[in-house]
């Protein structure tokens, strides 16, 4: 498995997090975040992750900024990408589940590292149910 990851400041701290769980299970990762905690503006970060993930160059792609917010909108911008804004497990599962989401962004001023860290997880073991939440994902690319 491959994972773009993209960060802004207020998220550096949970990415290094986040890629040593990764890496723990042997999931490459494209860092295209800051490591630093100078400010820095999350569409520079959030479009590689987007491109990498609409071109199929990685199986999901994760942001994290402040909020979550700017993140996942600039994300969104990409043809079939889906970035779920997800505050906790349970929502991020129904991302995965009914939306098909392939990019959880994450709100690092809201959730605690540890939460955090189970999203990922959740995001990642949970598939995609097809069936009647096929036809909604078909829809959302404008003709």
């Amino acid at each position: 498995m491959k994972i773009a990851i993209g960060n802004d400041h207020a998220g550096t701290d949970y990415k290094l997090a986040i890629i040593g769980l990764l890496k723990s299970i042997q999931v490459e990762v494209i860092n295209y975040g800051t490591d630093g905690t100078d400010s820095v503006d999350y569409p520079d970060f959030a479009h590689p992750v987007a491109l990498d993930v609409e071109q199929g160059n990685v199986d999901f792609g994760i942001l994290i900024c402040g909020s979550g917010n700017g993140a996942s909108m600039t994300a969104n911008k990409q043809q079939n990408v889906r970035a779920a804004l997800c505050w906790n497990k349970e929502i991020t599962k129904l991302a995965r589940e009914h939306n098909d989401a392939n990019i959880l962004s994450l709100p690092a001023r809201y959730i605690a590292l540890p939460q955090a860290l189970e999203m990922v997880s959740t995001f990642l073991n949970t598939s995609f149910d097809g069936g009647r939440h096929e036809r909604r994902i078909e829809k959302i690319p404008l003709q």
